[in-house]
């Protein structure tokens, strides 16, 4: 809950929510009226109550049974998920991302994702990660895999790429792999004919090619007949990404050298044959968790291989934004969900399961912020008759 004071929850909404609007504000040219906008959702969610939606969306109806407990009390008295996941529906709201006019369809967060797409910064990255890793094939799934793991420290909304690199290598330093799930999905993954492989992406930028760089892997070595890349169906938590983020990394590629730039081409052939497909859903900037499921996302995952799922906020969702004991098991907490899962997180909010007993304790004792600083992050599995990782 966002009242729990002293909690990580509690610290965002009071602290990095409105530095987000200030930034939103800083780095648009927006009219008086949206920053005046902006500016009076700042001052609600610091002081005052939760107001609807007022604006016509083809979300609204959607959006007013799943807040309806939740209006009119205080932004510091609800639950945390449900927090953010309104407070990004309603910067839209205000920066009038759905309505007829000059920003309509307008990404109030791209001027922060932008930069990461520049030659220089993440496609520089990734084509040294691609001129770099392994021949063999094993150790190159796990070094693509790492990647995609490490990528999830950039973060827009809580960037903690600045002190730690965001493309670390665990071999680097191990004891920030608290849980290594690498060995199982590999083996799952060999061990049976290949089918559809669903990756539920996180952020835009230097991650999501990371993510695209593991998946073209997946199609060309057989590990995977087709993949499908989940995105936001709208801007959501800063650096989230959308099918148009997903495009414009893709292009990005062609400007960070020789191996990028093949990357790209194979990218363009997979989805001209239908082996990579772009897709979205609206749960994914809902305030459910994936306890929730709706039916149909519910029947397509239910018939994939394989479901990656990416960064801090899905996880929070997969253990609906509870505080389970750091011992629980992870094959348990999630054995509601339909299909075969790993999850690939840095950590970035006071939740995880799946630790050894105790380890929970030394880890605080060690860093005071391990839960929320992004230094360290964890590939956890629940696959059928192996790989059910604590």
């Amino acid at each position: 809950m966002t009242s729990e004071l002293g909690s990580f929850a509690h610290h965002t909404m009071t602290v990095r929510i409105p530095r987000i609007i200030d930034e939103t504000v800083q780095l648009n040219s927006y009219s008086p009226d949206i920053e005046r906008l902006l500016r009076n959702l700042k001052l609600e969610v610091l002081s005052g109550l939760i107001r609807p939606l007022q604006e016509g969306a083809s979300d609204q109806r959607r959006w007013a049974r799943l807040s309806r407990p939740y209006i009119g009390r205080s932004w510091l008295d609800v639950p945390w998920y449900w927090a953010e996941a309104f407070f990004y529906r309603r910067v839209l709201e205000s920066t009038g991302y759905f309505q007829l006019g000059p920003w309509y369809g307008k990404d109030p967060f791209a001027p922060r994702k932008q930069p990461e797409l520049a030659p220089h910064a993440a496609p520089k990255d990734t084509n040294a990660l691609l001129s770099a890793i392994p021949v063999n094939p094993g150790k190159r799934f796990a070094a693509l895999l790492h990647a995609s793991l490490w990528g999830n420290r950039l973060d827009l909304s809580h960037d903690v790429s600045m002190t730690h690199a965001r493309a670390e290598p665990a071999s680097h330093n191990p004891g920030n792999l608290l849980i290594d799930g690498t060995s199982s999905v590999w083996q799952y993954l060999t061990s049976r004919e290949s089918g559809r492989v669903i990756l539920i992406a996180d952020n835009a930028g230097g991650e999501i090619l990371a993510d695209l760089a593991l998946l073209d892997l997946m199609l060309d070595s057989g590990l995977a007949a087709r993949v499908d890349l989940h995105v936001k169906q709208h801007p959501f938590f800063v650096s989230d990404a959308t099918a148009r983020d997903a495009q414009e990394a893709r292009e990005a590629l062609m400007t960070g050298g020789q191996s990028v730039a093949a990357l790209a081409g194979r990218l363009k052939t997979h989805i001209e044959k239908g082996r990579l497909v772009i897709a979205t859903h609206w749960f994914y900037t809902s305030p459910l968790c994936y306890l929730e499921l709706p039916r149909d996302l519910h029947a397509e995952y239910s018939r994939a291989a394989l479901v990656i799922l990416k960064g801090d906020a899905n996880y929070r969702r997969l253990m609906s934004d509870a505080h389970w004991p750091p011992s629980a098991e992870f094959s348990q907490v999630t054995s509601y969900f339909p299909a075969p899962l790993v999850a690939l997180r840095t950590l970035k909010a006071e939740l995880i399961v799946g630790l050894a007993p105790g380890r929970a304790e030394s880890l605080a004792a060690e860093d005071p912020e391990w839960l929320v600083n992004g230094r360290r992050g964890v590939i956890q599995a629940c696959l059928p008759g192996r790989g059910r990782l604590r």
